[in-house]
């Protein structure tokens, strides 16, 4: 038997923007559920933080998460199995008010996990465990203690994975916790990576510019074979483009870009016209939001250095604390930052 994995959906995300739910409605509807439909695939496990915002939801968010992703999993009799994240939930300290068990009461065809349970599905015992806090950590600890089940699933704050592409967090908590699964599964950090039985399956969608060339999709768990397999969303919003006007400058027309980011890396302009030409018909395409990003070793005649990631807000910080003389945990403090910077990255228009 085949079983769907979703992780962080993060529905309404960026200000509940329009262009984000048509970009996340173009993947449910044109990948991801013909894909169940084709392999018959009717259960989904999504792996917490499925809305974005804490303590509030927006009713065209709403409506809108009904309309591409609630309502077809209904209509096809497709079984969702959501553990509470921690965008789900009010309260830090407690899973008690969450937005999963206030919103989605009305399909029965949803189980909210807001308590550790397990499940078997074809002889395969699964742990789903949600969020772990305050007030529920020691039900958690002494649950997974004793348990016997093939496979964790989770959204967790693990040490030595990365948070999003290229950035590791060394806080959380040891892999060894999770020795005796199988394989663990795990929400949370929104870029995908493995180590020994531990997998961070990443969003199906991208949501800010960190996830810029870091494949998003879904994975196929099948019981038989014990694979996981990931199935790519070939939908992307945010798009790099670099402009040199002394080599063959890419195609525009050959490219989809509207309603996405663009930004436009300039590493070499020396005809200002031709650069006009290319913004402007760049414009003609639709675009949301175009940045353009020039190359200032070019106008400082290379005293700029080259590690310089102009493109990397996450690089510029990371670089800066490095350079800082502190007696402090510096990667204490990157970490901090980078949480900060996701956080405002995506209450943002």
């Amino acid at each position: 038997m085949k079983i769907a994995i979703l992780g962080d959906v993060h529905l309404g995300v960026r200000g509940d923007a329009k262009i984000f739910h048509d970009y996340f409605a173009k993947f449910y509807t044109q990948i991801f559920f013909p894909y169940l439909e084709e392999h018959g695939i009717n259960i989904v496990f999504q792996l917490g933080d499925l809305f974005d915002k804490r303590k509030s939801i927006n009713f065209y968010s709403l409506a809108e998460s009904k309309r591409y992703f609630f309502g077809p999993l209904e209509e096809n009799n497709i079984h969702l199995y959501t553990l509470v994240g921690n965008h789900d939930i009010y309260w830090r300290e407690s899973l008690e008010v969450n937005a999963s068990e206030l919103l989605l009461a009305e399909y029965a065809n949803i189980n909210v996990i807001s308590q550790p349970k397990t499940i078997t599905v074809d002889g395969t015992s699964f742990d789903i465990i949600p969020w772990v806090c305050e007030e529920n950590q020691t039900e958690i600890m002494n649950f997974i203690a004793k348990s016997k089940s093939d496979i964790c699933l989770g959204h967790w704050e693990i040490a030595g994975f990365a948070m999003y592409k290229g950035m590791e967090s060394h806080e959380g908590l040891s892999m060894d916790m999770f020795s005796k699964y199988e394989q663990v599964w795990s929400g949370h950090y929104h870029t995908r990576s493995q180590k020994g039985n531990i997998t961070y399956v990443g969003t199906p969608a991208e949501m800010t510019w960190q996830d810029y060339n870091d494949p998003k999709g879904f994975h196929i768990f099948d019981t038989e074979t014990r694979e996981l397999t990931f199935i790519k969303n070939n939908f992307t919003i945010f798009h790099r483009i670099e402009y040199n006007d002394q080599s063959i400058l890419p195609d525009l027309d050959a490219l989809d870009l509207k309603d996405c980011y663009v930004k436009v890396v300039v590493t070499n302009k020396t005809d200002f016209y031709k650069f006009d030409n290319f913004i402007n018909k760049l414009y003609q395409k639709g675009c949301y939001d175009i940045k353009i990003v020039e190359d200032l070793a070019a106008f400082n005649e290379g005293e700029v250095s080259d590690q310089i990631n102009l493109e990397d807000t996450v690089s510029v910080l990371s670089h800066y604390i490095d350079s800082v003389e502190t007696n402090q945990d510096k990667d204490k403090i990157k970490h901090y930052m980078t949480t900060l910077y996701v956080e405002a990255l995506n209450i943002t228009d």
